[in-house]
This record gives C-alpha cells, structure tokens and sequence, in this order.
C-alpha cells in the first residue's frame, strides 16, 4: 500500500516508517525540515518536505495514499515560545489536515490523538486533542478514521531530570500510590502498524498502553536505574507548580496547560474513558525505558523532547 506519515523521524514515526518499509509498503514521510530528508531517504521511504499548516503541501504529499497517517506537533521548544498561541496553533493543525484529506480523496486516516481526548474539560492542555477529534469527525462519513489515544509517554519523564539533579526529587502537583497508565513510543508504533493491515470501517478509538504504575512505583524504578535508589516523588501544590514553570520561562499559558492536566490526572478526569476501553498493555516496560533514561541522566546531557 502507499502510506504517507506526518511526524517526520519522531520517536513515533521513525520506528513506525522502518516498520511499514521492511513490510513492503511504499511509504511517504513528511517533515518541516530539509535535513532529515536524506535521512528519510535512507530508511526507503519517500521525503515530502513542507509544513503541516500548509493545507495545500499537505493535499500533494497526500493524494494517491491508501492510508495516512496524521499526528500534531509544535517541534521542540514550543513550550518557551511565549508569543504562541499553542491550541490556536495546534487547531490550525488539525483544520489543515482535514482540508487536505478532502482535497486528496484520501478514505483511510489513522490519526495519533491522546488520553484526555474524550472530553475539553478538566485535561488541561490536552483539551486540544478533543478539538481536533472533533475537526476530524466532520470528515465525510465515506472517510474512516482510526483514532489512537495513547496515555503519558515514558519520554516524558525526561523533564524530571532537572529537579532530580538539582533536588535530588521529582517534584510534580500529583503523585502517591494511584496507579496510572504509561506508554512506550514503540508500542505505539506498533499498534499503528498492526491497524494499517486491519479493514478501516467507519471511525473507531483504540487506547494504547505499556505499563500501569504509580507515581512512587515510577520514582523507584528510575532511581534504581540511576543509583539513586532512595529518590523520592514530591508532590506539590498546583500554584507553586505554575510558579516554578513560570519561574523557568514557560509560555504561560502552557505552563496553565500542565497544571491543568495534571489536576485532570488527580481527578480521575484524564483516565476516566481509558478505563472503560483498556486495552492490552504493550511489551516495553519502563524498567526498559528507564536504562536510556539513565545513559542521558549520567551523560549530563539536556534532554529535549
């Protein structure tokens, strides 16, 4: 089949590409940036450079594709982009997608959401999900879409290393024992790849998940992994969380964002659809995880992701 895939070499779309091209498939994979295009090139795919926002690019790297692949990202560093409009940006995303699988004729989408999709309330700045699901949704009923919404990446946890290195704590506005739902970008990638080969029949959501763990489970795992076995998960309250991110320069109203959707992991609002559709836990554990979590964390490198 010829599939073409958004993300360009991400942790996502990367592992995902390699998939689909050693199963044979000709696959097409967009990104904004001209270097990665020999990269691309390498892999057997096809590069098809231009931007996302771009409604007409996006029409020519779609049209003639049996499947695509659509996922919305704002590229490393938005959140210290204090003149960005983050959901309008992200809205625009969506809006430019949904132009361009009209215009292409495109009948088969497969399109990356999240946890915290199912509702625009309570999930912070994942609310942007839900708009985009909705965006999609007016496709013609002749266009099915495949909807994925994996929960937290384990990549994410990058962005404790800060507070671990300098506090020798992770420090968030949520914690103890609940245990909540992580997934590897592989898993993911896999899943993707499994529902390219399955029928596309009207619009269907599927959960992807790795592992369930708490906050302190977590803390545990990743301070063995460090030798750092006492580290210990901190919670505290949401303004002096805000004021920290603020206090590092993050957009304020993303900063708001990850607050917010933290409050949703409290409550139970983030996970309450997860838990009734849970699917089957994918195979990479955070124990695997957490052995790349600990090269960077003893490289002294800055981690962006």
């Amino acid at each position: 089949m010829k599939i073409t895939i958004t993300g360009s070499l991400g942790n996502i779309s990367k592992p995902l590409t390699k998939e689909l091209v050693q199963k044979g498939h000709t696959v097409t994979v967009i990104s904004s940036n001209t270097e990665r295009q020999k990269e691309i090139e390498a892999l057997g795919a096809k590069a098809a450079i231009g931007k996302m926002e771009d409604a007409e690019f996006l029409t020519s790297a779609f049209k003639g594709a049996d499947i695509v692949y659509v996922m919305e990202t704002l590229g490393q560093g938005f959140f210290f982009n204090k003149d960005l409009d983050f959901m309008n940006a992200l809205v625009n995303i969506g809006n430019s997608y949904k132009k361009a699988i009209e215009q292409a004729g495109v009948k088969k989408v497969i399109h990356l959401s999240s946890i915290g999709a199912h509702t625009d309330k309570g999930n912070g700045m994942l609310a942007f999900h839900y708009k985009i699901e909705k965006i999609l949704d007016q496709l013609p009923n002749d266009v099915s879409i495949k909807i994925m919404r994996p929960v937290g990446f384990y990549y994410n946890m990058f962005a404790y290393m800060p507070t671990i290195k300098t506090q020798g704590t992770i420090i968030q506005n949520y914690g103890g024992d609940e245990k909540e739902p992580w997934v590897s970008p592989l898993d993911i990638a896999e899943v993707v790849a499994e529902e390219i080969e399955k029928p596309f029949n009207g619009r269907t959501i599927r959960y992807i998940a790795s592992e369930e763990l708490s906050p302190n489970e977590v803390a545990k795992i990743l301070g063995d992994a460090i030798n750092k076995p006492d580290l210990k998960w901190i919670t505290i309250t949401d303004e002096q969380m805000l004021n920290g991110l603020l206090a590092a320069g993050m957009n304020p109203d993303v900063a708001k964002g990850l607050v917010g959707m933290n409050e949703g992991r409290r409550s139970g609002v983030l996970y309450e659809d997860y838990h009734r559709n849970k699917p089957l836990l994918g195979k990479t554990k955070l124990k695997d995880f957490a052995k790349g979590f600990a090269a960077a964390y003893n490289s002294s490198e800055i981690v962006n992701h």
